[in-house]
């Protein structure tokens, strides 16, 4: 059903979204910048429009205008969505999770023993992905190299990330760490130092597949990787989101998603932010595993 303009009371949405910009935002500077903005463009009446779905497009547009944080939106749902913090992201996952097998939705074996694993549309909760990602990273296990595709994958958790990273190395190793808003917090990642199912291990050749879609979490993966040495990355630049976000239902159909902390690589001192993930070899996406194959088989040789 349409929201009309009597249903729908834009000021407390944006004046709602301006105070948890103030609150939370990771870099206070641009975050009252930023609410000056939304305050600002609403007394403008810019934002007088019938539909929910265009005010959060409207809202997002001016919402990454000043620093281009991907993260940064006003995130329209189709369905209603759940109330409670970070409840919209996870309900709009469920679906997309049940579909996917998990997150790993295609595993194929290639020749000269090369494995192909496609981690997508996310990275899950570690909670709900981790009997089907043991499953799917046990049987690459044995390969002689390993590609694994993100080309797919727009996001998800850092939990995830780690778990994957265990598979794929040999030992606990510091990823990444978390630098939070509030500035006296910081939450390291580390790999875990044992794993569920077997290893496909630290010392294989190991290649990840990227594109222009790659975005948050799946592109930690490759980064983290990338930046130990461990993997050779193939394709497009990623899309470019390196801050951790929460999100805050500020109308049934429209969630605030506002960053929180920044993320800094422990090799690089720095991250992915606006840059994206460069790739080793770039080649246009839907070239990537060809290109990924021919390099693991000629390494093979």
């Amino acid at each position: 059903m349409t929201t009309t303009a009597k249903q729908l009371d834009v000021s407390p949405v944006v004046q709602e979204t301006a105070q948890l910009l103030l609150d939370h935002y990771v870099f206070p500077d641009v975050a009252r910048q930023l609410a000056e903005l939304l305050r600002r463009r609403l007394a403008d009446g810019a934002y007088d429009v019938a539909a929910a779905e265009e005010l959060g497009r409207r809202v997002t547009a001016d919402l990454q205008s000043l620093n281009g944080d991907p993260h940064l939106s006003l995130k329209h749902h189709a369905e209603p969505v759940p109330t409670e913090q970070g409840a919209a992201v996870l309900a709009a996952m469920r679906g997309k999770f049940a579909s996917s097998l998990g997150g790993a939705p295609r595993v194929e074996l290639r020749d000269g023993r090369i494995a192909l694993l496609e981690l997508a549309p996310a990275l899950f909760p570690l909670g709900w992905a981790a009997e089907p990602l043991t499953a799917a990273l046990t049987l690459v296990a044995p390969a002689d190299a390993l590609i694994v595709d993100l080309r797919g994958n727009t996001g998800g958790d850092p939990d995830t990330v780690a778990f994957v990273c265990g598979h794929l190395l040999d030992e606990r190793t510091h990823l990444n760490t978390m630098y939070w808003r509030d500035g006296e917090r910081l939450e390291q990642s580390w790999s875990p130092p044992h794993v569920p199912g077997a290893r496909f291990g630290g010392s294989k050749p190991l290649y990840v597949l990227t594109s222009s879609r790659t975005f948050s979490a799946a592109e930690e993966l490759a980064y983290d990787l990338q930046q130990l040495g461990r993997a050779v990355v193939v394709g497009e630049p990623t899309a470019g989101g390196a801050h951790p976000r929460e999100g805050w239902t500020v109308h049934p159909h429209l969630e605030a998603s506002i960053p929180v902390g920044r993320s800094v690589n422990p090799v690089s001192g720095t991250n992915w932010e606006g840059t994206g993930v460069r790739p080793d070899v770039p080649c246009p996406a839907d070239e990537a595993a060809d290109r990924a194959h021919a390099l693991a088989a000629e390494r093979l040789r």
